[in-house]
């Protein structure tokens, strides 16, 4: 007997074996059982995540001879037909293969008929958003008025395609990606049932590598067996997929909780010796990150289901808060940038020395206890200046913003009208969790309650505590971020017509040419 593929070999039978989806399973049981069905359905989500399978157990249970309910017998002919994919009146359709209208009309031809064998006749029709535009109208009356012996199972992975008349007929199922805990907790129990041995760890890449989708998950399954001869091991698995070995992104994160330039590069150079996918040496990179943050906050939360919550908790206490929150956002930012970098390895490179060069001066101290909120990452001077414990008093107006309130407006990343009022103010002082502002009384009309609170709520969500914020309407002691963007713009423009009227090339033209200059055209270059 010919090999049968482990994700049909396997593949549900009934509800019961589905893995995941029960917030779909659980609506279809109990129409099912309650006797309230409709005529048409529609399942989307993305590859290998169900769809199919579900309709065809749904036909199943429409279709057994012990009654139409949620738990099919399986042994029954229509059941054991169904399965083997032979039963006469479940019609299977791949619309991307017939895209035509002609097609179509054909294929609903023979819906006002009444079922050969069984209860129902059950039209699957698979990637349904591929139908033409005839081809819907002419799905569309059919599945408006159905005989009563006819039900319509849709299934796509692109429901933005299909004509808003088709999804209002039609009771829509939307089934999720899988989580890698689920697919490897059934991987694991696939591979009991084949009595083949596996380390947990292997099984904890292939589910990562399936991004959600089990049939992905157990394709992949068969290649590991096939690579490793029988067994399941990581360091195969790591080579067959071209994943890199995670004892390596440790080593990167304690060279960045060292600021050690030089171990990052060696570390760099290590990992290019065996080829890998730099946009996936980010990605394991970013995991562990985010891992790590929530050891920070709630260490019990972290599990050993990877086998390395030693090395996450270690690198926990060596990474501060807020450097874990910058190196995540930097590394969000390079993932994006990676394949416009001239190359891959010196793209990483510089993600990575890009995390050194803007870490805080001032480190977060020791994690905050649990169901503290953490500060968000904050950059360059302003988080020197911010990150410090206040003051017993308030400081002088010069001590306290000391250049910093720009940069702190860019950190907090502010927009439309409270940037206004941010950029027009100065920072005159802090004391514990209050906050004083100047605000330039050219621009009194930006003060207000409602951009008050959220200049407010923004401020303390970067400090990582509530704030009290006080704005005074009083000329500053110095420059506002804006009257400083006005000066420097004024010299940039003054700078630019200088530089026109002293080039000696314009000069010849208008000399030769009798050319004027249109000073109101001339801008800066930035």
């Amino acid at each position: 007997m010919s090999y049968q593929v482990l994700a049909r070999k396997w593949r549900p039978r009934n509800f019961h074996e589905m893995v995941g989806q029960e917030h779909v399973l659980r609506a279809l049981v109990n129409a099912l059982d309650n006797d309230r069905l409709h005529h048409a359905y529609l399942f989307t989500g993305t590859r290998g995540v169900g769809k199919t399978t579900i309709a065809r157990i749904f036909a199943k249970s429409l279709n057994c001879e012990q009654g139409v309910g949620s738990e099919p017998c399986g042994r029954c002919s229509a059941c054991t037909e169904i399965d083997e994919g032979r039963f006469v009146d479940l019609i299977e359709v791949d619309a991307a293969s017939r895209t035509k209208v002609d097609e179509t009309r054909e294929l609903l031809e023979n819906v006002q008929y009444a079922p050969t064998r069984g209860r129902f006749k059950v039209y699957l029709i698979d990637e349904v958003h591929m139908f033409s535009n005839h081809s819907f109208n002419a799905l569309l009356k059919t599945l408006e008025e159905p005989p009563p012996h006819v039900k319509f199972l849709l299934a796509t992975t692109d429901p933005q395609k299909l004509p808003v008349t088709i999804l209002s007929r039609c009771l829509q199922f939307n089934l999720k990606r899988l989580p890698p805990q689920a697919i490897r907790d059934h991987l694991a129990e696939v591979l009991g049932r084949e009595s083949i041995e596996a380390e947990p760890a292997a099984l904890a890449e292939l589910a990562r590598a399936a991004d959600g989708s089990m049939r992905d998950a157990l394709s992949l399954l068969d290649q590991a067996i096939a690579y490793g001869g029988g067994s399941i091991r990581e360091a195969e698995v790591r080579a067959m997929l071209g994943s890199i070995e995670r004892g390596q992104v440790y080593e990167l994160l304690r060279a960045l909780a060292a600021a050690d330039a030089a171990a990052l590069l060696r570390t760099v150079a290590a990992l290019a010796e065996r080829a890998p996918d730099y946009a996936a040496v980010l990605a394991e990179l970013l995991s562990l990150l985010q891992r790590i943050a929530v050891a920070q906050l709630l260490p019990e939360a972290v599990d050993d289901s990877e086998g390395d919550r030693e090395q996450v908790l270690e690198l926990a206490a060596l990474l501060g808060r807020e450097d874990v929150q910058l190196y995540y956002q930097i590394g969000l930012i390079g993932r994006r940038d990676l394949p416009l970098a001239p190359d891959p390895r010196g793209g990483l490179e510089m993600v990575l020395l890009r995390m050194l060069a803007f870490r805080p001066a001032v480190s977060g101290a020791a994690p905050a206890p649990q169901g503290a909120v953490p500060a968000p990452a904050r950059s360059g001077a302003a988080a020197a200046s911010f990150a410090a414990p206040a003051a017993p008093s308030a400081a002088p107006a010069a001590a306290a913003a000391g250049g910093d309130w720009p940069a702190l407006i860019e950190a907090m990343q502010l927009r439309g009208m409270v940037r206004q009022l941010a950029e027009n103010c100065t920072l005159a002082g802090r004391e514990g969790d209050r906050v004083e502002l100047l605000l330039d009384p050219a621009h009194a009309h930006l003060l207000g309650a409602s951009l008050e609170r959220k200049l407010a709520e923004a401020l303390g969500r970067h400090l990582g505590r509530e704030i009290r914020l006080e704005i005074r309407s009083e000329a500053p002691g110095e420059e506002t971020p804006a009257q400083r963007a006005a000066r420097e713009a004024s010299e940039r423009q003054a700078a630019a017509r200088q530089a026109i009227e002293n080039d000696e090339t314009i000069h010849a033209l208008e000399e030769t040419f009798n050319a004027r200059v249109q000073t109101d055209t001339i801008q800066p270059i930035d």
